[in-house]
This record gives C-alpha cells, structure tokens and sequence, in this order.
C-alpha cells in the first residue's frame, strides 16, 4: 500500500505520495491514516458541481478535482465576470474552501493559471497553516481538525466536517474577447476528526498526529484580466501545464523548453515533429486557436427560467407560487417552438447554500402549467425528507429538461380526449409511487412465450407497434394465463414425440378429447453460455370437462434426449 496524497505537515516530515506506508509509518509511527476512496471523491465533486448550478447551466467536471464552469451570458444578474468569481469564492469559504482563481479566455487557460501560476509568498505561507491533500485523496478526515458544526455546511460539502478536498473551477466565456475565470480550492480542516471511510484500499492520506492544522484565508491567485492575445501570465507557466504526460514534460524540459513561452517561441512544426503533434494542439487550445469543446455534468435543459429574490424567501408556498408563474413563463416558450415537455426539474437554492432538486416526467408532451405544478405537488407530498426553506431560498429555477414536438389533442364528438385521461393519471400515479412501480407490457423480441413480453416505466409512454390482432371468431393462439415457470406434469402420448393423450396435473387425471399442434419453438442458443437448449413442442389440448390447457413436450425424442419431459405452461379459460 502506498500514499496516495499527504498535506503540508506531513511533507515537511519528508513524506511524500508515492511513499510505502510502512515506510510512512517508520518515519512518522503516529501518522493517522485514511482509506483511499475515489468514489466519494466523485461524489464530491458532482455535489459540488450541482451547488454551481446556480452560477450557469453548463458546469463540466475535471476529474479527480476540477470544475468547469461556462458562464457566458450568466454574468450580467451578478454585475460582471469578477463579481460572480467573488460570490463563488464567497461561497466556498463559507463551507471551509481555501480557493485559487485566474482569469483567462479559454478553459485550458483557466486550468493553467489556476493550477500553476506562482503564488505569492505571503499566500504559500498561508497554504502550509492547513492541510491539502492532492487528487485522489480518500473520504474522511486525514488528520485532527478545530472545532465547526458540520450541520451548518450545506449539502453540497462532503458529510464529513474533517474532509479536505482539492477542487478546480473554470468559468470560460465563449466568444474570443471575452473572460474565463479559473478557481482552485482547497477544503480546509474544520470539525472533530472523522473515523476512517472505507475505500478500496488503495492508497492512503496521511497527517501526523501531532499536527494542528490552523485555518488560513483564501488565497486569490493574480488573474489573466486580458483577451487572448494577451497571454503574458500563460507564456510564464510551466510547460507541465500543458498536461502532456511526465514523459514528453521531461523531454521539453531536458531541450530547455521550461515554459510555455518558450514552446511558444519556436517553430511549431520542429515541436510536432520532436514532441509530437499534441504538443503543438496543447498550446493551440491553451491561446484559443483550437476551440476546447466542454461536456456539462448535467445536459443543459432545453428551457429554463428562474427567479432570484434580493432578500430571500422562507415560505415555501410561495416558493411554488414564484415555481407556477416560472412554469407559466416556460411554456410560454415552448408554445413558441410548438413544443411539449416530458421532463421538468425545479431547483431551489438556499441562501446557506442548500440546493434542492426535484424532477418529474410525463407520459405525453405536455405544456400545461396547472399539470406540471400539480405533478410537482405530488412530488413533494410524497418527499421522506420535505422541503425546509432553512434561512430562506434567494433562487428558484425551472427547467424543461426534455421535450418534443407537441401533437394536437383531438377531441371526441362527445367531448372526451382519448388517451389524454388515462396518461395524466399515469404520470400522477408514476410521480407519487415512483416511475419505476408503475409498469406496462411491449411485446418483446422473442419467440419464447417467457419472453414474448417485457415491462417498462409506463412514464415512457406507448411503444411503437403493438401486439398482434386476434381475428374474429378464431380461437386465441396464447393462453389467457401464462405459468412462470412451467409446471411439471406426468403425460401420456400414444407415440414418443406424438400428441398427449392424457396428463396428470396437481393431482387431478385430465382425458384429452381435441388438440391443435404442435407447434415447435427452438431453443434461443445463442442466449446460452453453453449454446444449448431444447426444443418445444406446443399443443392446446381440451379435456373432456371442456377445459383447455396449453402444454408442450421439452425436448426432441432421440435427438435431445432420451426421455423428453412434459410441462403445463398456460390456461385459455
């Protein structure tokens, strides 16, 4: 086992990552370790990812540690691009983050500045006086803390109060001649030390128990206040802030190349052909002349609206007053586009920077506001955890996350609407029991009776073709009850592979008077490990009380087996 990530204190004791933590534990025997666990790690990040919501619908994650955040046309409500930076900061510090931020008008750009622009001594000073640990680092505490509640951090901090985080935002505008912020934050220690997480066993964070860490302030890394032509801060950075791997980092480094302005500075064309083609497309994307394509974290809805208070509010229903008039406003635009929803999501931001998100679906493309309020009051009447305006929220949004073209509802001569009933109950009965209780069968691709069916969320709607047409007056080909599995029977058949012609079922003898049949269904090989199976052979039989059953021989008679075996699958009446 080796350390994944270790803080201040415990580098200045010479351990580093990389390190055995027997080694580790010979230098420092009292080191306080904590399980590596990257999946809370993600689960840190996606929760801070969604806090950031409230910022722009287009935040990207940079794992293990990052975040992007697009903020092109968001930063007007905030009073510019350096306002919003500082709400964000503002926000970060209040959950116990000391963050880095830069300025830049491409999201590599932002990454770099953030990652790597020197900081000033007084703000590396203030760096040592808590602890960090490096990407990677496991859940829970990596050493003792000062004491703060964790029920005061909102629910977007990590549940434990001891948990120390490292975390890069971006906020990048789209065009060229606009500004793009980076932020690098660091969780400072705060709160009882927590008990070791499990993990996967991994790795390890580790700090002396001997070790205080302190809380310091934030640390505010200069800004690229510039267009992109202006790339003097990104010319000073390392050349590993290209991120093109330790191996061609060192290599431009051994040819003297220790900054970006001296790649910078020779002829494109000698970098690709010594360092490779990614070299040369790094520092493109770095200055803008490649565009960086971002993938938000959550899809940007196809609609949203929202409405921000400048003292918030602590009633709830007025908060679902302000969510109606915001559904009212969105469909508004929807019938713009001749469009329905079949996704809504409402989020409610609270001013100690909870955010509660909830969501419904419908079953058909709908632009109703009553409907969809109705369907989210369903939704919270239903919540295990119900929806508490603590200090009150300053910010409620509604957002179509899906939609479609919307047909026109046809209505009947005697006024009714069809399907339109049935689908409203759908979707109340799906939003209040779960979209995952409330089923419907489709037919389904296979010849196995077993198989012939399959169940979905009947919030997906109708499936595209339907079931087979039985013709008037024929005798139906599937029982009206299907067994599963099959039960056993005893049979008799005049020949081996001829038609019953008596059986036994639970007991009771059964006389066949009239049969259909056979009608064979081979085995689907394909769907076993083995690549084997048996064959069916169907008959509908009729007693002589007239009832009809719906029986089948397992096997062919001297191919597949020596003795094929007879099951019951299903009752017509």
């Amino acid at each position: 086992m080796r350390l994944i990530a270790t803080d201040a204190a415990a580098q200045a004791l010479g351990l580093m990552p990389g390190l055995t933590l027997a080694d580790a534990r010979v230098r420092v025997p009292d080191l306080v370790v904590v399980a590596h666990d990257p999946v809370a790690d993600r689960v840190w990040l996606e929760r801070l990812a969604d806090g950031c919501l409230r910022y722009t619908p287009q935040v990207a994650l940079d794992p293990p540690d990052g975040l992007i955040l697009d903020i092109a046309g968001c930063v007007h409500p905030f009073g510019g691009a350096q306002a919003l930076a500082a709400d964000v900061l503002a926000r970060l510090d209040q959950i116990a983050m000391t963050t880095a931020h830069a300025l830049a008008a491409t999201p590599d750009a932002a990454r770099a500045l953030a990652r790597h622009f020197p900081r000033k001594p007084e703000a590396k000073e203030a760096l040592r006086k808590y602890a960090s640990i490096s990407p990677g680092a496991g859940r829970g505490a990596v050493g003792p803390a000062t004491a703060s509640s964790p029920d005061r951090l909102p629910n977007w901090a990590p549940a434990c109060a001891g948990e120390p985080k490292v975390v890069t935002i971006y906020e990048c505008h789209g065009s060229s001649g606009d500004q793009r912020l980076g932020i690098t934050t660091t969780r400072r220690m705060r709160g009882p030390a927590a008990p070791p997480a499990r993990g996967n066993g991994g790795g390890a964070s580790t700090l002396p128990r001997h070790h205080r860490p302190k809380t310091g302030r934030i640390d505010h890394v200069p800004a690229n206040a510039g267009p992109p032509s202006q790339i003097d801060p990104v010319h000073h950075l390392p050349v590993a802030a290209l991120r093109l791997g330790e191996e061609r980092t060192t290599a431009l480094i051994r040819a003297g190349l220790k900054t970006i302005g001296d790649v910078a500075r020779r002829p494109l064309a000698g970098i690709a052909a010594r360092f490779g083609a990614d070299a040369v497309h790094a520092l493109r994307r770095m200055t803008g002349e490649v565009d960086s394509p971002l993938i938000p974290h959550r899809v940007p809805p196809a609609i949203q609206v929202e409405r921000r208070f400048a003292e918030p509010i602590a009633s709830t229903d007025y908060a679902l007053a302000i969510l109606a008039e915001l559904a009212a406003e969105a469909a508004i635009e929807l019938d713009h586009r001749h469009h329905g929803g079949r996704a809504f999501a409402a989020l409610f931001f609270r001013s100690d920077g909870q955010v509660r998100r909830l969501a419904v679906e419908t079953g058909m493309a709908t632009r109703d506001p009553l409907a969809i309020m109705r369907l989210f009051r369903e939704r919270i009447a239903g919540l295990d955890d119900p929806l508490d305006p603590g200090f009150g929220y300053d910010l409620v949004q509604f957002a179509v996350a899906r939609s479609e073209a919307l047909s026109v509802r046809q209505i009947d001569f005697d006024g009714r609407t069809g399907d339109h009933a049935i689908a409203a109950l759908i979707d109340r009965l799906s939003t209040r029991i779960g979209r995952a209780r409330l089923r419907r069968f489709a037919p389904g691709d296979s010849h196995l009776p077993e198989r012939a069916q399959r169940l979905f969320p009947a919030i997906d709607g109708p499936v595209s073709g339907g079931w087979g047409v039985v013709e008037i007056g024929e005798p139906p080909l599937r029982p009206l009850h299907l067994f599963d599995p099959p039960q056993v029977i005893e049979a008799i058949a005049e020949v081996p592979d001829g038609p019953p012609l008596r059986f036994r079922w639970r007991s009771s003898l059964h006389d066949v008077t009239r049969f259909e049949g056979p009608e064979r269904i081979a085995a689907e090989w394909w769907r076993r490990r083995d690549g084997a199976g048996l064959t069916r052979d169907y008959y509908r039989v009729e007693d002589s009380d007239g009832r009809r059953f719906w029986i089948f021989r397992h096997g062919l008679y001297g191919d597949e087996v020596a003795m094929p075996g007879w099951y019951l699958h299903g009752l017509f009446a």
